[in-house]
C-alpha cells in the first residue's frame, strides 16, 4: 500500500493542466449547466457507499470512515450538505450513478479497464491488492488450480472477476465460482471464518481490517497486483466534477490533511500476527469483564477501549505484572510516578488503572495545541512510554528534517532515529528508546482497533440473538420459557474460537517484531 504523498507527487501539476483543459466547464467561470452547478443548486452531494470499518460506519452514535470524512470535506468544499446512502453490494452502487441517483460513489473501490470505458474515475488515494482468502486451519490452496466447483464465492460487481476470468481463458480453464447476489465482500469473509464457505476474493485493506476482530482469516493467494482506489461518477462530456475533485484533492494532499487521514485509518495496515490478536481476543473473553467497569469508571479523556489497550500493552492485564526495571501493575507504574500521583499499591487494579488515567492526562495537557485534537493522544503516549522530553526531541527532529512536527505519521518516523547516535547526538535531552515507544504506540492502537470492532460485533450479535428469541416467544411461549431456563453461554458468549481453534497449531503469517514493551519512564 502506498502513502498519499507518492500517489499525489505530480497532483498539482496535474490540476493546473485540467484546470485550463476543463476552464469552460468549471461553473464559478460562467457555466450554467454542468455537473457542479447541479449539485450546488439542489445543495446536496449524494454520495453512495458501502457500509465497512474503512468506508463508512457508525461508532458510539458518531459517521466515521475515511470515505465518509472525505466526501464530508468534498461537500464543504461544494458549501453543500452531504447525503450518504449506504447499499449492500457494488453493483447496486453503480445502478445509483446510472439512476441518476447517486453523484458520487465513494466506496474504496479499485480503478480498472472495465470500470474506466463505462464510469469517471476520480484520483486515486491508495492503493490495494485483490487476495484470496481461507480459514485458517483448512487447508490452504497452493494455486487456483486446486479450487474445487462452488468453493469461492464472491459477491456482484468486485473487480476480481476480470482477473478471475483472465486467468481462467489463460491459464486454469476449469476454474469456476459463484456469485452470491445477496452478501457483501465484509459479509463473505464472516461466512469462510464460520466455516460456511471456503474462499471468497477482498480486497488487502479490508482483509487487514477484518483481521483484528477475526484472525482465523488467512490469506491464501495474491490475485492481482496493486490497485488504485478511486471514487467513481457518470461518464459524460461534462468534466466539472473531475476538475473540482482534482483541485479538492490537491489542496487536501497540500494541508497534509490526506496524510493525516492515512494515518487515522489505514496507518495500522500491516504486521498483522495471527497468535498475538488471536491471545488478545481470547483475554478480552475472558480478562476483560472484570476490569472494563474501572476502565468506563476513570477513562474521563478518552474512550474506555483505549485505556484497556493500553493497559493491556503495558501488562495484559495482570494486574501482578513487574517488570525488571520496577515498574508494576495494570499500567505499570513507577514507584516516584506512583507516588506523585498518590497511589499507594500499585498492584490494586483500580489504583493503577485510576494513576494510569491520570497521568495520561497529563501528558496530554502538555500536548501542544498546534496538533490535531484527534491525533494529540499518541504524542501523549509517547511521552508516558519515553518521557515528555524526548517525545519533544522527536518533534524537533521532525522540524529539521522538513516534516510536521505537528503530525503524528511524520513523527513516528523519526522515533527510532532517537536511539541512532548520529541524531540523537544533536538533540536537546539525548538518547531515547524510540523504537521502543514507536512500537509501543503502534500495537496500542492495534489492540483498540480489534477491541472496538470485536465488541461492535458481539453486540450485534447479541440483538441478532434476542430478537430471534423474541420472535421464537411469540411462535412457542413453553418452549422460550424452558430454554432461558438453560444458560447457553458464559459472561462473555458469542467469542471467535470454536472448540477447533485450541487444536489448532499456533501459525503467523508474520513473525511479532513488535513485543509489548515496558514503559520507561512512569
Amino acid at each position: 500500500m502506498k502513502r498519499f504523498k507518492i500517489n499525489y507527487l505530480l497532483i498539482g501539476a496535474v490540476t493546473v493542466l485540467l484546470a485550463v483543459a476543463l476552464w469552460p466547464s468549471i461553473p464559478w467561470f460562467g457555466q450554467a449547466e454542468n455537473r457542479i452547478a447541479a449539485i450546488q443548486a439542489r445543495g446536496v452531494l449524494r454520495v453512495s457507499t458501502i457500509e465497512s470499518p474503512l468506508t463508512y460506519t457508525l461508532y458510539q452514535g458518531k459517521k466515521i470512515g475515511l470515505d465518509y470524512e472525505l466526501a464530508e470535506q468534498f461537500a464543504r468544499y461544494l458549501d453543500v450538505k452531504l447525503e450518504v446512502t449506504v447499499r449492500p453490494n457494488i453493483q447496486e452502487l453503480f445502478d445509483d450513478i446510472d439512476s441518476g441517483r447517486a453523484d458520487i460513489i465513494a466506496a474504496g473501490l479499485v480503478y480498472d479497464t472495465q470500470r474506466s470505458q463505462h464510469y469517471q474515475a476520480g484520483p486515486a488515494y491508495y492503493s490495494v491488492s485483490q487476495q484470496m482468502v481461507y480459514r485458517m486451519g483448512s487447508q490452504r490452496p497452493k494455486t487456483l488450480a486446486g479450487i474445487k466447483e462452488n468453493q469461492l464465492v464472491l459477491s456482484p460487481g468486485v473487480t476480481s472477476l476480470g482477473a478471475l476470468n483472465k486467468l481462467k481463458q489463460q491459464k486454469y480453464p476449469d476454474l469456476s465460482w459463484r456469485i452470491d447476489n445477496q452478501l457483501s465482500s465484509t459479509e463473505l469473509m464472516q461466512q469462510v471464518v464460520d466455516g460456511k464457505i471456503a474462499f471468497t476474493i477482498a480486497d488487502s485493506v479490508a482483509i487487514s481490517t477484518f483481521q483484528r476482530v477475526h484472525p482465523q482469516l488467512a490469506v491464501a493467494l495474491d490475485i492481482t497486483d496493486e490497485q488504485p482506489v478511486t471514487w467513481f461518477s457518470a461518464l459524460d462530456s461534462d468534466d466539472s466534477l473531475s476538475a473540482a475533485l482534482l483541485d479538492f484533492y490537491n489542496r487536501l494532499n497540500s494541508d497534509d490533511t490526506f496524510a493525516r487521514l492515512e494515518e487515522k485509518y489505514l496507518g495500522h495496515v500491516g504486521d498483522f500476527d495471527y497468535v498475538d490478536t488471536r491471545t488478545f481476543l481470547k483475554a478480552v473473553d475472558s480478562v476483560l469483564p472484570e476490569l472494563q467497569p474501572l476502565f468506563e469508571k476513570h477513562a474521563t479523556e478518552i474512550d474506555w477501549r483505549l485505556l484497556a489497550a493500553i493497559s493491556y500493552q503495558e501488562s495484559h492485564w495482570d494486574n501482578q505484572a513487574t517488570s525488571p526495571t520496577g515498574v508494576r501493575g495494570l499500567m505499570m507504574l513507577t514507584k516516584n510516578t506512583a507516588q506523585s500521583l498518590g497511589v499507594t499499591d500499585r498492584l490494586d487494579p483500580e489504583q493503577s488503572i485510576e494513576g494510569g488515567s491520570r497521568y495520561l492526562r497529563d501528558m496530554m495537557t502538555k500536548v501542544p495545541d498546534s496538533v490535531p485534537k484527534d491525533e494529540q493522544i499518541w504524542f501523549a503516549l509517547t511521552a508516558y512510554n519515553m518521557g515528555y522530553a524526548h517525545m519533544l526531541d522527536a518533534r524537533q527532529l521532525t522540524a529539521k528534517q522538513k516534516g510536521n512536527p505537528d503530525s503524528w505519521a511524520d513523527v513516528k518516523m523519526r522515533l527510532p532515529l532517537l536511539s541512532q547516535k548520529q541524531y540523537y547526538s544533536k538533540t536537546k535531552y539525548g538518547y531515547a528508546r524510540g523504537h521502543e515507544a514507536y512500537a509501543y504506540v503502534e500495537n496500542i492502537r492495534k489492540y483498540y482497533i480489534s477491541l472496538v470492532g470485536y465488541l461492535l460485533e458481539k453486540e450485534k450479535l447479541i440483538a441478532q440473538t434476542e430478537k430471534q428469541e423474541e420472535e421464537n416467544a411469540l411462535q412457542d411461549p413453553v418452549a422460550d420459557a424452558e430454554d432461558r431456563a438453560t444458560p447457553h453461554f458464559g459472561p462473555f458468549p458469542l467469542g471467535p474460537f470454536s472448540q477447533g481453534d485450541e487444536r489448532e497449531k499456533n501459525r503467523s503469517t508474520l513473525p511479532n517484531t513488535l513485543l509489548p514493551l515496558r514503559p520507561q519512564s512512569h
